[in-house]
């Protein structure tokens, strides 16, 4: 992506120790101008932006390309971080606006991928004798999912399928960390409620077939 060096007149570069400079002393370099710091921020957090956005969009393509822009606004914006701050929930927050603004301008609600689309993990797990019952479960949890507005949805993917903490999503989000919380239990009880009517209605359902069958 960005991958060559670029020095300001009258500065001096810096050298970047890769895999032992923190966020902040990268975002320091490349700041000044030097764009393989960045690259290395690229690096270390690309792989989970698009995991993330992949939640909602159900397209490694488009990930990757709602990726490539998160990154690149985030260099645009580099000079409204604020250091004291952590790097990572900063570009999420960047990368979830964008995914967001992405599909409501296209007006459609996207749908969330909880698991990964790649060959790798599509392959059947050998210690699961039968995978169709664990796929079914993951398509009932996707449609439950999908029933909940956005303000619960996105909680409660980051908290339950990335393993964010409040304070991170809190960051994310730009909200309190109380308000997170909040939410999250809301988000919580409302799909357990439309969990447990929707497995309701497939033993009535269920229930309907066996009586026909007896006829």
């Amino acid at each position: 992506m960005l991958t060559h060096t670029k020095h300001q007149p009258g500065t001096e570069s810096i050298p970047v120790e890769r895999d032992s400079a923190t966020d902040a002393r990268l975002v320091e370099h490349a700041r000044r101008g030097e764009v393989d710091a960045f690259g290395e921020l690229v690096m270390r957090y690309e792989r989970r932006l698009i995991r993330v956005i992949l939640r909602f969009v159900n397209d490694q393509e488009l990930a990757r390309d709602l990726a490539q822009d998160t990154f690149l606004k985030a260099f645009e914006r580099l000079d409204q971080f604020d250091s004291s701050r952590r790097f990572g929930p900063w570009l999420f927050r960047i990368g979830v606006n964008l995914t967001l603004d992405f599909l409501r301008k296209r007006k459609r609600r996207g749908r969330m991928a909880l698991f990964s689309e790649s060959p790798a993990e599509r392959l059947p797990d050998p210690s699961v004798p039968d995978p169709r019952a664990e796929l079914d479960t993951r398509q009932e949890v996707r449609q439950v999912l999908d029933q909940l507005p956005e303000k619960y949805r996105i909680v409660l993917v980051l908290r339950e399928l990335e393993n964010f903490s409040t304070s991170e999503i809190a960051a994310v989000l730009d909200r309190k960390e109380a308000t997170i919380r909040w939410r999250l239990a809301e988000a919580r009880s409302r799909f357990q409620n439309l969990w447990e009517k929707r497995l309701g209605n497939s033993v009535l359902s269920a229930a309907d077939e066996s009586e026909d069958d007896e006829l």
